[in-house]
């Protein structure tokens, strides 16, 4: 296989989780560096593409963002199919997100690709005096416990990528995608034909790779350039195969 320094990877990844969790702002955010106090609600499936050099790689994101709603829901496995990556994010103000986005999880373990890395992302830690995600001592089940403590735990047992995002802030939102894109570059020095990405080369693509100063959070993970290009957005029902 050829050195990574020469290789871009495209990745189909999708945004999933209960309405309201904050997917359409975190990945506005990522995409462009915005942030809107009012984010209208996603109708089927909005489309956006980011591309990020990490370290000697260039990872291009093609990315699914989820309705949230109920009577969406039998749409979601268009969008997730094939996938290499999915985000599952919850509102750490909501226990109710949280539960939803557990179901989540159990629906990509079941219907899933194999190969698909998943992340669970706790966003709007900016409210933290508003947190309502708590639970009991797995050991005694009657002293509480600190509710970030519960979300690892749980993305811990269930082989699953964990941080705390603020869309708002732009805390970890870079950071989670970096991870991703790691995760699929390592993935791509042992294993052959990975479902939902792929791989080409392009000469020094990533070297020429420009800063976006107004989408990065206050540090950048070490080796992670987001890449000025064309961002795409647009809200559509239609299947992503």
């Amino acid at each position: 296989m050829a050195s990574m320094g020469h290789n871009n990877l495209n990745a189909k990844l999708v945004l999933l989780g209960d309405m309201g969790a904050g997917k359409s702002s975190l990945v506005l955010r990522f995409v462009k560096g915005q942030f809107l106090e009012f984010q209208e609600s996603t109708i089927g499936a909005a489309f956006f593409s980011q591309t990020l050099a990490v370290n000697e790689a260039t990872v291009k994101f093609e990315i699914w963002d989820t309705a949230g709603q109920e009577r969406y829901h039998s749409l979601a496995p268009m969008y997730y199919r094939g996938a290499a990556a999915a985000i599952i994010v919850y509102d750490i103000t909501s226990t109710d997100s949280f539960a939803r986005a557990k179901k989540w999880v159990q629906e990509l373990q079941k219907q899933g690709n194999p190969n698909m890395v998943v992340a669970l992302a706790g966003n709007k830690a900016d409210l933290e005096d508003k947190r309502q995600v708590t639970a009991e001592d797995p050991v005694t089940w009657q002293l509480p416990f600190d509710a970030l403590e519960e979300a690892r735990v749980y993305a811990e047992g269930n082989g699953l990528f964990f941080m705390e995002t603020s869309a708002k802030t732009a805390a970890n939102v870079n950071d989670i995608f970096y991870e991703i894109g790691k995760d699929r570059i390592g993935a791509l020095s042992c294993v052959e034909g990975n479902d939902g990405f792929s791989i080409f080369h392009e000469d020094d693509l990533a070297g020429s790779a420009k800063r976006l100063p107004r989408a990065q959070p206050a540090q950048n993970p070490a080796g992670m350039i987001l890449v000025d290009r064309p961002a795409e957005g647009s809200r559509a029902s239609s299947c992503c195969a």
